[in-house]
């Protein structure tokens, strides 16, 4: 389904996260869709990332504050006095979350309250979309994709605290926004794959890994070969959350939960994405197989079903995950060989736009 662009010009849009990685991808899209973007984030978490190398900043209004902070929440809500809220702040690594629980649970879980709370104070926002993983699901490693209506869950900090959010916003939503509320907000709350895509350089992810160590011309050690995880562009589930915001402001039937994931032949192994990347890197990528039975829990099998998106919004993917790989490794690429980063990042995003909104989408 194509985005209706116009409906983005002069849209007051708060995104929280905006120094991230998905964040700052869709603060550049909102901005160039012509939305105001007010934007709520910690300072960047790496050195380099995208809100630096594409000038993510440019043209919005960036407060650099923490969510954990209710006063600051509900003073940037108020002065933002924004259309739409897409929540992407988050704490978003597995491996850091077992070392971090406290904060863990509390950006991810207490973000979600002050920021759904300063929206009920607030009382004019029009759509609300929260979002939280796959992994917000109970893992039960099925061999079929998990639904929206599936137990939320998580063995491990990050993930259960992604399915605390959830029930946060649940319970947000039926308590004080539903249809017999006199408050006019709608929420949703998306559930996405493993994301790729130009400008990620956090620890402990795939991609970002083998940028490290093919960069440097070193050897990338993968720990879970065999891991199967829905992978997908970043471009994909971000043009779902907009389809869908665009879809609750007139139609408050549609709030609830929704997964934006990639069709079944993109859920692929570790094994597989890895040596799509090295084959479009080059000859001086090199990986090996270090797995280790002792390694923390982390799940190996999770897939999505997105019959739900399909249906009922007519969303679905439109690249290919080897087009992804291939735009994820270029944009790398030409980072590495000094190229202007937000040209080259929105020449990625227009050309994902070209497809996403012609009849092919």
């Amino acid at each position: 389904m194509a985005i209706n662009e116009a409906f983005w010009r002069g849209k007051r849009v708060l995104v929280t996260g905006h120094t991230g990685f998905k964040g700052g991808w869709m603060a550049l899209w909102l901005r160039e869709m012509g939305a105001e973007v007010t934007g709520l984030a910690l300072p960047p978490s790496t050195s380099p990332n995208l809100f630096e190398a594409a000038g993510v900043g440019e043209g919005i209004r960036s407060i650099i504050g923490d969510i954990r902070d209710l006063d600051l929440v509900t003073r940037v809500v108020r002065e933002a006095d924004p259309h739409v809220v897409f929540h992407m702040a988050a704490q978003p690594l597995v491996r850091y979350s077992y070392h971090h629980p406290v904060e863990t649970y509390m950006t991810n879980v207490m973000g979600t309250v002050h920021l759904l709370e300063a929206v009920r104070q607030h009382g004019k926002v029009e759509v609300f979309i929260s979002i939280t993983s796959d992994k917000c699901y109970e893992n039960k490693e099925w061999p079929w994709g998990y639904r929206e209506n599936d137990p939320m869950g998580g063995h491990d900090p990050y993930s259960n605290s992604k399915g605390c959010s959830e029930l946060v916003t649940a319970a947000y939503r039926n308590s004080y926004f539903g249809p017999h509320s006199a408050l006019p907000t709608r929420i949703g709350s998306v559930r996405a794959g493993n994301v790729i895509g130009g400008g990620d350089w956090s620890g402990d992810r795939l991609v970002p890994d083998a940028v490290r160590a093919f960069g440097a011309g070193e050897v990338l050690n993968i720990r879970s070969p065999l891991a199967v995880r829905p992978w997908q562009h970043v471009f994909e589930p971000l043009s779902g959350y907009l389809t869908l915001a665009e879809r609750l402001w007139g139609d408050a039937a549609l709030a609830g939960g929704w997964n934006f994931g990639p069709r079944d032949a993109d859920t692929r192994t570790v094994a597989e994405v890895i040596d799509m990347v090295q084959a479009h890197w080059g000859a001086d990528a090199h990986w090996a197989d270090v797995s280790d039975k002792a390694n923390l829990h982390e799940a190996h099998l999770l897939k999505l079903d997105c019959s739900k998106a399909r249906a009922v919004l007519g969303w679905q993917p439109v690249w290919s995950l080897e087009q992804g790989i291939e735009a994820t490794v270029d944009w790398y690429v030409r980072q590495l060989h000094g190229e202007d980063m937000r040209a080259v990042s929105l020449r990625q995003l227009q050309s994902y736009r070209d497809v996403r909104n012609s009849d092919a989408g």
